[in-house]
């Protein structure tokens, strides 16, 4: 048997967290079928001596739910070895969608994900060729797409498919629950990995108001998760919120029988030290058999902002009340002295001190102050760091930027929670704040900074932290695995340069709007089901023809599980 491609020469290192190994991968019909020794020809070889060869990268965390519709490539989560991700985060998504909720559904992604919605307007179209979820899942696999994904059915467009605009101001009637949960067991069928919402008061849609997930009380979110104990593989993605956390998550755990991965505990949320509590109840709640499971973070919280939309303040009612009102108005209150004291005064723990943590990005009537510290520059000016940052904004008509790192500085905790047992790495966010954040570059962050440069986990360890961890929390069958008759998902990369590079600013965007991505480091050849797809840092796939990415209906490729059997 002639091999379609094979890898000699590297180290394997095969995603379980045992020690490397020297061999060859042979790859045919899309699977592996040769792991060790590979003693057949091959169409295609690829020399990987003095190289890493593991499994594709699993992203749990992305928000590529959109984007998908206008790029197949889901860039840039392929350049970081990412073959595998999870979509409908957060509990948003998409679908389902009436045409006439369109704009307020990408009104509220432009607000809690930092989107732009002419960009969203311009790469959707006005035919969208979905409505429901599983024509949504239909027109994801006739597309095709780079990577393999996988589709969580959230919650604040289910509401809205449901209540219409009351979804943001009241809860649900008994009647609208049984709609809502019969909708959740036809996604199911359909092949959604699960069901996604939140409670996070960061998480604030059009007009300022709270997405719709928001208003769901926790009678409602257990009615509708009910279809989950039907499955064999499911599981749920929550972001937690008030009155929404351990108690009611284990809730849901033990009426579905299912994992609940929550989003997201990170070093400083809870305080300092604060998160070794965490990892202590949640020690105990699986020695119950109950799978509540954090999401942890392997970069600092970083938001890139503008007082236009200034995300990280959004959880204060100040601002939230802002949102509501006109553009004017919002630039009223900045120019107010007493809008400003109030500011001061008013800001939650988390945001306390954020002057000290806040770089000046971008302000064009004097670049010498850009990527220097906030307060530091008032302090040169002698004014004080919210007055300054105010009034550049105000100066620039509300388009100076500013870099806050809000959470997960502490390094010495993030080890901690990045090496516990109960952990998933998650919340790249790819897809999503896209001006904003680049955190779709996680994968090869934790290879060069935490395993190679800090030393906190073996590289057998990092590798399966990134590939068999994250697929087992979610269920996503057949990937995060070398071995012989699965999917061949393969990474080829350096462990003396693997990283990410500097973020930058590009403009790329439909209708020509900006995001920020990060170049990979030390990826040598990204395989995805048998197809080669980057090597040397360049696509090697056609974009607009056919791709190699399978849509995971309930976590499984069912063509790929019939080629392994």
């Amino acid at each position: 048997m002639a091999y379609d491609i094979k890898i000699t020469g590297g180290t394997i290192i095969d995603g379980s967290g045992k020690a490397r190994y020297q061999g060859d991968v042979g790859i045919k019909d899309g699977v592996v079928v040769a792991l060790g020794d590979a003693l057949e020809d091959a169409a295609k070889t690829i020399d990987a001596t003095g190289k890493i060869v593991s499994p594709g990268f699993v992203d749990i965390h992305t928000h590529y739910d959109a984007q998908v519709m206008w790029d197949r490539m889901m860039t840039i989560s392929p350049w970081h070895g990412v073959t595998t991700t999870v979509v409908g985060n957060c509990g948003f998504g998409v679908a389902p969608t009436r045409p006439e909720h369109r704009t307020l559904i990408l009104q509220t992604l432009e607000q809690v994900e930092g989107m732009s919605l002419a960009t969203l307007q311009a790469g959707l179209g006005d035919d969208w060729g979905f409505e429901t979820f599983p024509e949504y899942m239909d027109a994801i696999e006739q597309r095709g797409t780079a990577i393999n994904m996988a589709v969580l059915l959230g919650h604040t467009p289910l509401r809205l498919y449901v209540m219409g605009e009351e979804s943001v101001e009241r809860a649900a009637t008994d009647e609208e629950v049984d709609k809502m949960q019969n909708i959740v067991a036809e996604a199911l069928d359909a092949g959604a990995l699960g069901f996604a919402t939140s409670k996070a008061i960061t998480h604030v849609g059009y007009q300022g108001k709270p997405v719709p997930s928001r208003l769901a009380e926790q009678s409602e979110i257990e009615e509708l998760v009910r279809p989950l104990a039907d499955q064999d593989n499911a599981m749920m993605q929550v972001n937690i919120g008030p009155k929404f956390y351990l108690k009611e998550l284990s809730r849901l755990a033990q009426i579905t029988g299912k994992t609940v991965s929550w989003t997201a505990l990170l070093s400083g949320l809870f305080g300092d030290g604060g998160h070794r509590n965490q990892l202590e109840r949640t020690q105990d709640l699986i020695d119950q058999g109950i799978n509540v499971i954090p999401q942890v973070a392997c970069r600092p919280l970083n938001f890139e902002f503008q007082f236009e939309t200034p995300f990280p303040f959004e959880t204060m009612q100040m601002f939230n009340d802002l949102g509501a009102g006109t553009r004017e108005e919002r630039i009223a209150a900045f120019e107010s002295t007493e809008w400003r004291s109030e500011f001061r005064k008013n800001l939650l723990p988390v945001l306390r001190g954020w002057e000290d943590r806040t770089i000046i990005a971008m302000y064009e009537p004097d670049p010498s102050v850009e990527e220097r510290n906030l307060a530091e520059v008032a302090a040169e000016k002698g004014v004080d760091p919210t007055d300054l940052a105010l009034d550049m904004a105000l100066e620039t008509d509300l388009k100076a930027r500013f870099r806050l790192s809000m959470l997960n500085i502490n390094e010495e905790e993030i080890s901690e929670l990045l090496n516990d047992n109960n952990t998933v790495l998650g919340l790249s966010d790819a897809g999503a704040h896209a001006s904003q954040l680049c955190d779709a570059c996680f994968s090869t962050h934790l290879l060069g900074y935490w395993v190679r440069e800090k030393g906190v986990m073996s590289l057998e360890d990092g590798v399966r932290t990134l590939t068999s961890r994250p697929a087992e929390v979610f269920g996503v069958k057949d990937r995060g695995t070398l071995a012989v008759g699965v999917p061949a998902d393969v990474v080829v990369f350096d462990e003396a340069t693997v990283g990410a590079a500097k973020i930058e600013r590009v403009y790329d965007q439909p209708g020509g709007a900006d995001r920020l991505r990060a170049d990979a480091i030390g990826i040598d050849a990204v395989i995805v089901n048998g197809t080669l797809l980057r090597q040397g840092d360049q696509d090697m796939v056609d974009p607009e023809g056919d791709l190699p990415g399978k849509l995971l209906r309930n976590g499984q490729a069912a063509t790929m599980s019939m080629a392994a059997e």
